[in-house]
Parts: structure tokens; sequence; C-alpha cells
């Protein structure tokens, strides 16, 4: 097994953070998010990744300064992980989960809480496989996420969504809405560039909400806070390839059958 490193202040310059490694294009918003990350470094979060040029890592941090509308006191925060191509089923999953139940232990958290899909959703981890890590479904919304828990502490309370979230709607109701942050290296470019000239084309209104800061992130009207599309004023999907002009019908029409 290849080693696994961790990112901080000191070393976050001359490292990869695996998304958009090769994706010139994202060059920007690939920067942003070291930057997101550099500014977060100081709240404690935890970036750790395989020591290759691969697509293979986590990061968390403490809840109550997570960029999610969730109430979890006490927990740590997964956001992304991930495992890809020819690294799955070789540990690797595992060992980066392992880093984050050390973390919790060392800091005396109740467990770990991440926002996932019910089912699979795009740019969120694998729900199934984070069940068999013995992670548990603690709270379900209509519109398709969950909100999974594994306890250290069988006696904590259990994390919930915020009533923000609770509906799957947003206020604006005409046209396309979405709501995104630099936590993610490709948002930033498909937001303002592939959507914006997708939505023109199509004579369709675009509202964008970019998240700015953890009380932009925490009060926002859907859990995923790195990118979610909504359609006037109903949430449609977290999959950012929709900004692009050869996605986007399809992916509205599947996702408003």
């Amino acid at each position: 097994m290849e080693q696994i490193i961790k990112l901080n202040k000191d070393n976050i310059a001359k490292e990869h953070i695996c998304c958009a490694i090769s994706d010139k294009k994202c060059k920007e918003s690939y920067e942003l998010k070291k930057q997101w990350l550099t500014n977060e470094f100081n709240n404690g979060y935890s970036f750790y990744r395989l020591d290759a040029r691969a697509k293979v890592f986590i990061e968390f941090g403490d809840s109550e300064k997570g960029w999610a509308p969730i109430e979890a006191p006490n927990y740590l925060l997964i956001n992304c992980f991930w495992v890809s191509g020819k690294y799955k089923g070789n540990g690797y999953g595992k060992a980066l989960l392992q880093k984050a139940i050390d973390e919790a232990n060392e800091k005396g958290k109740d467990g770990l809480v991440t926002v996932v899909g019910t089912k699979k959703f795009h740019f969120m981890s694998d729900t199934k496989w984070l069940i068999r890590q013995g992670f548990e479904e603690v709270e379900k919304l209509s519109y398709g996420f969950s909100l999974l828990v594994k306890k250290l502490n069988p006696k904590a309370d259990s994390p919930r969504f915020l009533p923000s979230v609770t509906s799957g709607t947003c206020e604006n109701k005409d046209g396309l809405t979405v709501y995104f942050s630099n936590r993610c290296p490709f948002a930033e470019y498909h937001v303002v560039n592939s959507l914006v000239e997708t939505a023109k084309k199509r004579n369709l209104k675009l509202e964008i909400h970019k998240l700015e800061s953890l009380n932009d992130a925490q009060e926002a009207p859907t859990p995923a806070t790195i990118f979610s599309l909504f359609y006037n004023g109903q949430f449609v999907t977290t999959d950012i390839s929709v900004c692009m002009d050869s996605r986007f019908d399809k992916i509205i029409a599947n996702a408003l059958k």
C-alpha cells in the first residue's frame, strides 16, 4: 500500500489536491479550492491523500465549523471522500476512513457524520460502502439526501439536518438557481462559464448564489454546498456536468421525470 500524507498550510502550495489535476481550464478554480483549504486549516480542518498522482483522498473537520446545514455538536464532518480508478478495492478507503476515526478519538468526538445521497449522488461519497463500514442513516430528506453517522459514543445525540433544507426548494421559482462554493475545484469555472452559456442558449433565467462564508453554507437551502442546481424552485441535481451544453438537457429531463 502506498503512503498516505496529510496536507497543511506548509505543504499545500507544492502538493496537488487530487481533483482537476490535469484540467487546465479549471486552473483558477483549482487555486480557489487550495485557498479555501488553507483558510479551513486554521479551523482544524484535515486533508489526507495518497502520495501519488491519483484521486484518493478524504477531508473532514469539526462539524460546528462545517460548510453544511446540519446540527451535529461534537462530531467530525466528512466532506469529500473519494477513491478512484485502479486504487479501488485495495484498502485505501478503509485506511483513509481510519484517519478520520483516529482524529475523532483523539479529539474526544462523539462520532463521524456525513451528507450523502440516499442513492448515489454525483460528487458525494458512496452511501452503501459507508453503511458497510458501520455508518447508519439517522435522517432522510424526501428529495434524495441522507445523513449518515458513525457513533463513537453510543449515548450521543444524533445529528440532524437544519430546517432550511427540509423542503427541497429555494426562493427563486423562475428558471435556474445554482448554489456553489469553492469546496470543489470544478464548481467556479463551470458555473460562471459553462452554466451561464448553457442557460443563455436556452433563454433560461439564471440566478447564481456563491456561498462565500460558513454562515452562507450553513443557511443554504441544500445539503450539497459544493454544487446544487434548482429548476423553477425545485432541487434538480448535484452533478456539475449539468452545466455543460452537451449534458444539460438529458440531466434535467431525467431529474424531472
